[in-house]
């Protein structure tokens, strides 16, 4: 099973809100997830972003692969 860790959209149409999720990879965007890590928030100034690090260094340390977006959002929390 190919685990990554990845970007969820949520919100309305023009105003969009992302959950980080640990999900398998052959699963929708929006579809089934193992774990919810955080989220990520593009609309406010500054960016708001709220990460559970722990989780998120565990599930890297299991194999879980981050996508890039996800990748550079964890690199700004200090988590990677």
């Amino acid at each position: 099973m190919a685990v990554k860790i990845r970007l969820r959209r949520m919100g309305a149409k023009k105003a969009p809100f992302y959950r980080i999720v640990v999900a398998d990879s052959r699963f929708p965007r929006d579809g089934r997830f193992i774990e919810e890590l955080g989220y990520y928030n593009p609309m406010t100034n500054p960016a708001e972003i709220k990460v559970d690090a722990d989780k998120a260094k565990q599930w890297i340390q299991n194999g879980a692969q981050p996508t890039d977006t996800v990748k550079a959002i964890l690199k700004k929390n200090g988590v990677i």
